[in-house]
């Protein structure tokens, strides 16, 4: 599913607004202790984002390599900016920057992903966030996730991906070591109790 498809689509489909967690055995490794919070779900597929995978740039380096601050000028961003947390969202166009942001920033090219949750992934909302400006609650990602028509039913079905209903706060927690742990946690489950369960399968 593609960024476009997710601007068009006309009604949110059963995994919209859930979390995939994988379990202990996924064997690929884009996705191995993965937290994925899905944005859009229908029949031509799903897309979405992994909210637990730290990525080595910095927003600075962004706005650098965007020509929309001098290296000179860097020190004098807002403490916000120079803070704000990038990750990495996906093997899919992972040059390609998007936000997830609260609903309390929008522009033309933002897209309502949930009630309380927004994403946009144009230049608008990075200028704002360099100002120290835009949504109270953001993350950038680099890259996103997406599977093709029936392709996420199918992994579930295999046992490949635990679903529960996404948890806003831990969307935009900045700390992402334990968050597979957390996740798994605000479901009852540890990550020794499925190794255990996938054991008898």
């Amino acid at each position: 599913m593609s960024l476009l498809t997710l601007k068009n689509r006309r009604e949110r489909g059963f995994f919209d607004g859930q979390f995939l967690i994988a379990m202990p055995g996924m064997e690929d490794r884009n996705f191995a202790r993965t937290v994925i919070y899905i944005c859009a779900h229908s029949d031509a597929g799903a897309m979405g984002f992994v909210i637990n995978r730290p990525q080595s740039l910095t927003f600075t380096d962004v706005l650098l390599h965007l020509d929309m601050i001098k290296q000179e000028d860097s020190i004098v961003l807002p403490k916000r900016a120079r803070e704000f947390p990038i990750q990495t969202g996906g093997p899919v166009e992972s040059g390609r920057g998007f936000v997830l942001h609260s609903d309390d920033y929008s522009s033309d090219s933002s897209i309502p992903v949930s009630d309380d949750i927004c994403l946009t992934a144009t230049l608008d909302i990075v200028r704002a966030i360099s100002k120290g400006d835009g949504p109270t609650r953001a993350t950038m990602l680099l890259g996103y996730s997406s599977w093709a028509a029936g392709q996420l039913e199918s992994e579930v079905v295999n046992n490949g991906w635990l679903t529960c209903p996404a948890n806003e706060e831990l969307i935009f927690d900045r700390s992402l070591d334990d968050k597979y742990e957390r996740a798994l946690a605000g479901m009852g489950v540890t990550a020794a109790m499925l190794s255990a369960e996938a054991g008898h399968a």
